[in-house]
């Protein structure tokens, strides 16, 4: 299985944790993942990490499809692939939630579904350069011709000749976009993976090769990747380091969605822990977020991570190889735990 590392998003000040992302190119990880919410960006910093990394690959986990036009997330795509030697950028993409999309980018949360399929459709016409794009969609049409318009917009095509293969993948975790997913895009972030939850999704993926496949499109798990994530920290009291991860899951649970729409909580009631989800929303939005935090099982956060001694993280590794994904990225803040996964994983190190 390859590795990936997260580096996430920033938070209030830019840090850009260059030596342990080479560290990890050193260890033979296959790839690093930036992220973005309504902070610092997700393209920016592989652009910088592409100047000081030489094989890597460098993908975005996710970028906001409502913080771009798909044209623009092309040429952001195109860019930094061509700057990095080519092959190596791997476009991620995501809806985001409702709360961000309209109150930090001022678009209509609309219709996710069509809004990721059009937006895949453009980008690969624009990756392409077959014509001049356009497209008739049901969330996205260009030329534009709604109001406002002036009507002389026309069809262009990239000045840039792309890689036409950069690799697209959709972050999704509901049975009509996991559905998309499978039918439209080169990869699957999993929202909410954990081992043995494969059989869940399996169902919605086969539906999605199948209408690739009617489509004409080969299409299946021999070429499809699966890249999950999981939080990885060494600590010799375990019970210590799952209690320091559960302000980030009530955060997410509790606040990272309306009350009404979290996926965050539908997930944690979808796994069996209905009534913590309902606690820690309840707890969280009153602002006892402590104690919200507090409310997080140790059960939940343990299966969605990978902590403890060394000796633990590595026999626990063996559930997500097993896991059916192709990838698993690894959240990590200890040069140690990205060197500890490598040595589970078997990696190469790379001579340098």
């Amino acid at each position: 299985m390859k590795l990936g590392l997260s580096i996430g998003y920033s938070g209030a000040q830019m840090d850009l944790p260059v030596e342990r992302v080479q560290l990890a190119e050193r260890l033979g990880y296959d790839s690093v993942w930036t992220a973005e919410a309504y902070g610092s960006d997700a393209v920016t910093p592989l652009a910088y990490l592409a100047a000081v990394t030489s094989r890597i690959k460098l993908g975005t986990a996710i970028m906001q499809v409502a913080a771009r036009t798909p044209a623009n997330a092309a040429m952001c795509a195109g860019t930094i692939d061509a700057m990095s030697g080519g092959g190596r950028f791997i476009a991620g993409l995501g809806v985001s939630g409702p709360q961000i999309v309209e109150g930090w980018y001022g678009e209509p949360w609309g219709r996710p579904y069509y809004w990721l399929k059009d937006y895949v459709a453009i980008m690969r016409q624009v990756f392409r350069r077959e014509a001049p794009v356009s497209h008739d969609g049901k969330q996205i049409t260009l030329p534009f011709e709604g109001e406002g318009a002036l009507g002389v917009g026309k069809p262009l095509q990239s000045i840039l000749h792309m890689n036409p293969d950069i690799p697209i993948y959709i972050g999704a975790g509901n049975e009509a976009t996991v559905r998309l997913t499978a039918e439209i895009a080169d990869g699957w972030l999993p929202l909410g993976f954990v081992p043995g939850s494969l059989p869940e999704y399996s169902g919605w993926l086969e539906e999605g090769f199948a209408r690739a496949q009617k489509a004409g499109v080969d299409k299946g798990y021999h070429n499809f990747e699966i890249q999950t994530s999981v939080h990885v920290e060494i600590d010799d009291d375990v019970k210590a380091a799952l209690d320091r991860l559960k302000p980030h899951d009530a955060l997410y649970i509790g606040g990272m969605g309306h009350k009404d729409k979290n996926f965050h909580k539908d997930m944690m009631i979808r796994r069996g822990f209905g009534d913590a989800a309902a606690r820690i929303q309840e707890l969280y939005l009153a602002g006892r977020k402590d104690e919200a935090a507090a409310a997080v099982p140790d059960e939940w956060i343990d299966s969605r991570s990978l902590v403890g001694p060394k000796a633990r993280l590595k026999e626990r590794y063996k559930a997500w190889e097993d896991s059916g994904v192709t990838g698993l990225t690894v959240r990590a803040t200890q040069d140690e735990a990205v060197k500890v996964m490598a040595e589970a994983a078997r990696l190469n190190p790379q001579s340098t």
